[in-house]
């Protein structure tokens, strides 16, 4: 099989539908919480997504198909002084899975974050979800910890607002 992954265009609406509906599919499974998106948040992703200029995304095609997806935005590591960059949401679809995408995928992250001079790329994965740990692993990401005395870090999160948030994907 031959897959194509092109970074997406913002403001291209067909791109930006299809970015909806990879992100909805994936919301919508156990490991993306089980609920789909609420439309207006739809809207609020399209436009959100278009004005906010760390951000990229990177579709997986097969054919003209998009069957995968990576959410990414840059940000900035203080102790290196270097950029990096966080893969927010990674998703491919069900029917494609296991044929190597998602390391397709993590591979053209890591060529942008060469591009870009990037120190690291992080991301958050679920502790039960070993399909994914399993994949990251096997591009060699690994959990973080400075020292053994000082542990390996956790994400948290605190929500400023749960009434909006309440009924779709929280990431």
């Amino acid at each position: 099989m031959n897959f194509e992954i092109r970074q997406a265009d913002y403001k291209n609406p067909t791109q930006m539908n299809q970015i909806c509906q990879l992100l909805n599919e994936y919301a919508s499974e156990p490991m993306g919480g089980g609920v789909p998106i609420q439309p207006d948040r739809i809207n609020q992703l399209k436009k959100g997504l278009g004005e906010f200029p760390l951000a990229f995304s990177l579709i997986v095609y097969d054919q003209e198909d998009p069957i995968g997806l990576a959410n990414c935005f840059f940000g900035f590591s203080t102790f290196a002084a270097r950029k990096l960059i966080n893969i927010h949401d990674l998703m491919v679809s069900k029917k494609f899975r296991g044929k190597g995408i998602s390391q397709l995928l993590l591979k053209r992250i890591e060529e942008i974050g060469y591009e870009n001079n990037c120190v690291k790329i992080t991301l958050e994965v679920l502790e039960n979800n070993e399909i994914a740990k399993n994949s990251y692993q096997k591009f060699g990401f690994t959990s973080y910890e400075l020292s053994s005395e000082t542990g390996q870090a956790l994400f948290w999160q605190k929500s400023l607002d749960a009434e909006q948030l309440n009924g779709c994907h929280q990431s």
